[in-house]
């Protein structure tokens, strides 16, 4: 892959406020939009004016992303068949290196993250308990990956909150973070939060039963709750109306998020300007112990790196997959902290080619550390 690609440099300011299933046959989806070069983007001098966004307690940078990095970057990026977005923040030195990185793409179930952020944030504030009861009934049931699912009888199924949120964060369980999401006030809350705490870039979508029967080109109806009727529903489409409906779903996606608003997120996170350190750690460390993905950002590790992650996965149409995501806090053995998102919004190319590609931007932070 040449690394001799042409990229530019931009400021970026302190802080800026930033399921797959079966389908029928058809004909494949006209190839994506070729990706555009490369943006390194890092922290202003100390001496220069700040915008009028900028956040006064955001870190200077001190230094510059490496030659390397930057190319690997930008090869990776341009060398991947289909339309990607990728972003590498680096957060104890403030620059960052993106691959289409402002462009919004659809999370799937990288969205969990910010209910679990609005969940601890309540829980912090009184208004809800880890140990709270919460008893998930059949009607609170969702589609695709639930789990829980099978615990669910027809007098519901009692568990707690910090169990609910354990679901969400490590198995991606959608009836769990579902019924989180209500619990913190449902999606116009999210959207409050995300404004208020200066995570630009990124939007939440309307929940996962209407984000998913959308994106297939139908409105969600009650009585699909747990059962078959939304994969029947689907699967008596035709081909041109499961396309046209993911054509638009990508165009404008209700849930779309760019890669630098992503790795900002997880940056707030990390610095702790998110959440107090005792909840920062203990989302991180169920973060740590998602059993989602495991051949994605994870395949690129190094001993004594760790990384805290949430995937996301949207829907198929025979080749053509969507939404396939992994996004996280990337640590090393010296406590050299990066936020990392790889964002991919269309493609052809098949699953172990996706996931090479994740593990491979995390083998391209490895080796530039290492240097």
């Amino acid at each position: 892959m040449p690394l001799n690609l042409p990229f530019r440099c931009a400021c970026l300011v302190a802080g800026t406020t930033i399921l797959s299933a079966c389908v029928p046959a058809g004909r494949p989806p006209a190839a994506p939009a070729a990706a555009v070069p490369i943006t390194v983007q890092s922290t202003p001098p100390e001496d220069a004016p700040a915008p009028s966004l900028a956040r006064p307690d955001r870190p200077v940078s001190r230094s510059q992303p490496s030659a390397r990095l930057v190319n690997a970057v930008q090869a990776l990026g341009r060398g991947f068949k289909g339309a990607v977005g990728i972003s590498v923040r680096n957060i104890d030195e403030g620059w960052v290196v993106a691959w289409e990185g402002d462009r919004a793409r659809p999370q799937q179930s990288v969205s969990k993250l910010w209910v679990a952020i609005a969940v601890m944030d309540a829980v912090e504030h009184g208004r809800l308990s880890l140990a709270d009861r919460v008893t998930v009934r059949r009607s609170d049931l969702t589609l695709f990956h639930q789990p829980i699912r099978a615990l669910v009888g027809k007098n519901g199924y009692t568990t707690t909150i910090g169990a609910l949120l354990r679901g969400a964060m490590t198995r991606s369980d959608n009836t769990c973070n579902d019924v989180l999401l209500w619990k913190v006030g449902g999606p116009s809350a999210i959207n409050r939060m995300l404004r208020e705490k200066g995570i630009d870039g990124v939007k939440f979508g309307p929940g996962e039963r209407k984000l998913q029967a959308r994106t297939a080109g139908l409105e969600w109806k009650p009585k699909w709750a747990g059962g078959w009727g939304f994969l029947q529903a689907r699967a008596a489409m035709t081909y041109e109306a499961r396309a046209k409906a993911l054509r638009r779903y990508l165009a404008a996606p209700m849930d779309g998020a760019s890669a630098n608003g992503v790795t900002l997120g997880l940056s707030l996170l990390a610095e702790g300007k998110l959440l107090t350190p005792r909840s920062t750690a203990s989302l991180l460390t169920l973060m740590r112990s998602s059993k989602t993905g495991p051949l994605r950002l994870k395949s690129g590790l190094r001993p004594g790196w760790t990384l805290a992650h949430k995937t996301g996965t949207g829907q198929d149409l025979n080749s053509w997959s969507t939404g396939y995501n992994d996004v996280g806090l990337l640590v090393a053995p010296d406590g050299h902290r990066y936020a990392v998102a790889v964002m991919i919004a269309s493609t052809h190319q098949p699953i172990p080619t996706r996931m090479r590609l994740m593990g491979n931007v995390t083998r391209a932070i490895v080796a530039n550390a290492a240097r």
